[in-house]
């Protein structure tokens, strides 16, 4: 077999783009995820009688508590084959990964496995958010000082 006859089948055999489905998908479960958070929030307010200053914590901490939980039965990972960057970029993904990085090291001991592998995967999103809102921020203020 020559380089074009491989080739030639390696491009049949290469999976066709599905961007739009993927696109889709993510959109309709971020989608869910904002309006579950959304409900929750709408709990906290108007049965438990909360300001929104107050519930938006407890709503956070809420759908921090359901992703865990949902990692640890295993269910969030096969929502997340479907949703795609839907599950990761809301708060419920920061949580599976956390989660799921404390699970896969549980065998390690509560030191030296959850305890130092929880924030591998987490601490890059702690240690980047903080700079760039860092980085954000400076410039907010350079922009001020000549707006």
């Amino acid at each position: 077999m020559n380089t074009n006859e491989y080739n030639r089948m390696a491009e049949k055999m290469k999976p066709k783009g599905q961007c739009l489905k993927h696109c889709m998908n993510a959109f309709l479960y971020g989608g869910a995820i904002g309006i579950f958070a959304q409900i929750v929030l709408e709990i906290f307010m108007n049965i438990y009688h909360c300001s929104e200053k107050e519930a938006t914590p407890m709503m956070i901490i809420t759908l921090v508590f359901i992703a865990c939980l949902l990692t640890g039965l295993g269910i969030y990972d096969n929502i997340a084959k479907n949703a795609g960057a839907g599950t990761f970029i809301p708060i419920t993904g920061f949580a599976n990964s956390m989660s799921s990085s404390a699970l896969d090291s549980k065998s390690e001991g509560l030191i030296f496995g959850i305890g130092s592998n929880m924030f591998k995967l987490g601490g890059t999103v702690i240690t980047y958010g903080i700079v760039s809102s860092s980085l954000l921020g400076v410039i907010r203020y350079v922009l001020t000082l000549f707006g």
